[in-house]
């Protein structure tokens, strides 16, 4: 058996986010990790995958994972971040979707890298990520700040596992 101290980390990070959103979410309101803003992101495709089956998702050249996912049937592209207490949406990604959002539906309070912001909460049919499925999906619409869509633990916490490597990621559904 191969010890890869990086894989442990990662997985450790991701048990204690894990744990960390259970309470959370029966305890307070959500919060969402604000993404670095990048200066040139690389799209990285992911590979089609059979449902039920594992999905792919290689390290970027900039360190970080993204993925193209299938959100209520639109392709978005969003940075996985096991820091997220849920999938976040920018709101022209909300837009792309078709969620019309009026500003009275901004009505929970989250704290970002940048400080306070607003979201409004939304329950999205699906998210897929090659193949890897989730059904009924908690996320929220971020008002204003948010550089990229996150793909949070609302739906990496559903999958039965996923497993960081040195150069990407498996989802398990």
């Amino acid at each position: 058996m191969r010890f890869d101290l990086q894989s442990a980390i990662v997985m450790a990070a991701a048990t204690a986010s894990s744990l960390s959103v259970a309470w959370l979410l029966t305890h307070h309101e959500p919060r969402v990790a604000e993404a670095a803003v990048l200066t040139a992101p690389v799209a990285i495709p992911t590979p089609a995958s059979a449902p039920g089956q594992p999905a792919q998702i290689t390290r970027a050249a900039d360190g970080h994972y993204w993925a193209e996912a299938d959100i209520d049937g639109r392709a978005i592209r969003v940075l996985v971040d096991t820091g997220a207490s849920v999938v976040a949406l920018t709101r022209d990604d909300a837009l792309r979707l078709g969620l019309r959002l009026s500003p009275s539906d901004f009505t929970q309070t989250v704290e970002t890298a940048s400080g306070p912001v607003k979201a409004a909460p939304v329950d999205l049919k699906h998210v897929a990520v090659a193949g890897a499925r989730v059904e009924d999906v908690r996320a929220l619409v971020v008002e204003k700040g948010l550089p990229h869509s996150l793909l949070g633990m609302s739906y990496l916490g559903r999958l039965s596992a996923f497993e960081a490597r040195p150069t990407g990621l498996t989802l398990r559904p």
